[in-house]
């Protein structure tokens, strides 16, 4: 039970929590003021629960929310907006229970959530309890409260002068009152439940992951089996991308590698995925451990990994064919986090690692791979690829799809700039100045505005200046408008 003063830090905390959104917040964007804002809160939490910096494991989450908080001042993003609420509430709850394992945690965090919606009113009922005169002052100031807004709202509607006098007085815009008012109401509920986590949240304990081979786990002789056909299976597959996709052998008539590289792709990812859940649950301690059984299933796993090769080298290939996308990044990096999956795998029968051993370790390897992500501007990357491309291949290497690059926005401005002062054609030298400048007036605007601006489109915008300068460009006259890649449209495609 926390103490009266403790209640009162507590209190005072989240009230100067709900002050900083109200200032951070007050319209004009998002940008940078998120990431201060959730400095705010992690220090709001050291500051008031004192447990954060005495717990080694706490310490290391508040300093993994801290970093994040600085990735949203460079870069605002989903995954970093992410990660810094998962790390906050670890460094809350880790104070109060050691961690275990990633599964457990993940179930106490949507616990910690849900319950963290009713906490304010749970602790003002209790506050209210055990602070009876409290509740008194407040019965008794209820009626003339009430009674006075009541009378002078009926002599405003009867008295001219009244109703003038308030008149005068400059209101709050109601949109602005509800905004506040909701703002206030987020911040209450997220940051009370990590000043005042809920008791139940960290006594949920973990399953024991390491049991007996359970009813899904088939006998010796059905795993033997499931092994040996899933193994002929996937070599079928396999020696088809040996024979076409990695010795480059020519297709069969009616199919293009670009049909083959891209259609394979994400389905095999899918297959590597499975193969990979169901020699989690047939390899549980407890089942088959025969030598033969061993093998099957280590051949199987780099069977696996060859397939997941195959899906990464299909997408490379396509983007040789097509050029670079976030997706397609995304998709490299997902196929990376599979394959390590699958050595994890291995790695734990190789090993006679635990299962909780393994759920930590590739909660790790996503936990490590999505947090680069927030850090990293795949958009930026895929820009800036594409621009590499076609200044070295020119018209020989896939077309550039100045539609999508104007779509990446603030990320794309320096591969913009790069391509304009390097563009020998004066068309393309034209489309290329006209996206270039639309999307860097824009990114100029949103960085006047201080809550809107970040660290990263700050840095864009003086490497294009010192670029391009910060002057309009002479374009080609353009009557009916342009395109979205630029071009300059005529009557008929107007209409």
């Amino acid at each position: 039970m926390a103490t009266r003063d403790g209640l009162t830090i507590k209190a005072m905390g989240i009230a100067a929590l709900i002050a900083l959104a109200e200032f951070l917040f007050d319209g004009g964007g998002v940008g940078a003021s998120i990431g201060l804002f959730a400095l705010g809160w992690i220090v709001t939490l050291i500051v008031t629960r004192r447990a954060v910096t005495r717990v080694a494991s706490a310490r290391i989450a508040a300093i993994a929310a801290v970093g994040f908080a600085l990735v949203l001042i460079d870069d605002p993003n989903i995954f970093a907006l992410m990660f810094f609420g998962i790390a906050v509430n670890l460094a809350a709850l880790l104070p109060r229970h050691r961690f275990d394992d990633a599964i457990s945690w993940a179930g106490r965090l949507i616990w910690q959530g849900l319950s963290g919606l009713t906490a304010p009113l749970r602790d003002l009922a209790a506050t209210a309890e055990r602070r009876p005169p409290m509740h008194g002052v407040a019965a008794t100031l209820v009626v003339p409260v009430v009674g006075a807004m009541l009378f002078i709202a009926l002599f405003a509607s009867a008295n001219p002068l009244i109703d003038r006098a308030f008149g005068q007085l400059d209101w709050p815009d109601w949109g602005t009152m509800v905004w506040r008012t909701i703002l206030a109401v987020v911040v209450l509920v997220l940051g009370w439940a990590t000043l005042r986590p809920r008791a139940s949240v960290t006594r949920i304990e973990g399953r024991q992951w390491d049991g007996g081979g359970g009813a899904l786990t088939p006998n010796p002789a059905a795993l033997f089996l499931s092994l040996a056909t899933f193994n002929a299976i996937f070599a079928v597959q396999n020696m088809l991308d040996i024979a076409f996709l990695w010795s480059g052998a020519p297709l069969p008539d009616g199919v293009t590698m670009a049909d083959y590289a891209h259609r394979g792709a994400y389905a095999l990812i899918v297959t590597a995925l499975l193969a990979g859940a169901f020699v989690i649950v047939a390899y549980r301690p407890g089942g088959a451990r025969s030598r033969t059984i061993r093998w099957l299933t280590g051949i199987w796993i780099a069977q696996n990994l060859l397939l997941v090769a195959s899906s990464a080298l299909r997408t490379i290939d396509y983007v040789d064919a097509y050029g670079m996308t976030v997706l397609r990044l995304a998709a490299l990096a997902w196929m990376a986090l599979v394959a390590t999956g699958l050595i994890l795998i291995f790695w734990r029968i190789a090993g006679g690692k635990s299962a909780r051993w393994l759920i930590n370790a590739n909660a790790l390897a996503a936990a490590i791979v999505l947090s680069l992500s927030s850090a990293i501007d795949y958009a930026a990357t895929a820009a800036t690829w594409n621009a590499r491309v076609a200044l070295a291949q020119g018209k020989a290497g896939p077309p550039l799809d100045l539609c999508y690059m104007r779509r990446l926005g603030p990320s794309a401005l320096v591969s913009l700039a790069t391509l304009e002062r390097h563009a020998r054609s004066p068309v393309l030298r034209d489309r290329l100045a006209a996206i270039r400048w639309d999307v860097q007036r824009k990114t100029a605007i949103g960085q006047r505005r201080w809550r809107s601006w970040s660290y990263r489109d700050a840095r864009r915008l003086t490497r294009v200046e010192a670029m391009v300068g910060t002057r309009a460009p002479h374009l080609l006259p353009a009557p009916n408008g342009r395109s979205c890649g630029g071009e300059r449209l005529t009557s008929v495609q107007k209409r």
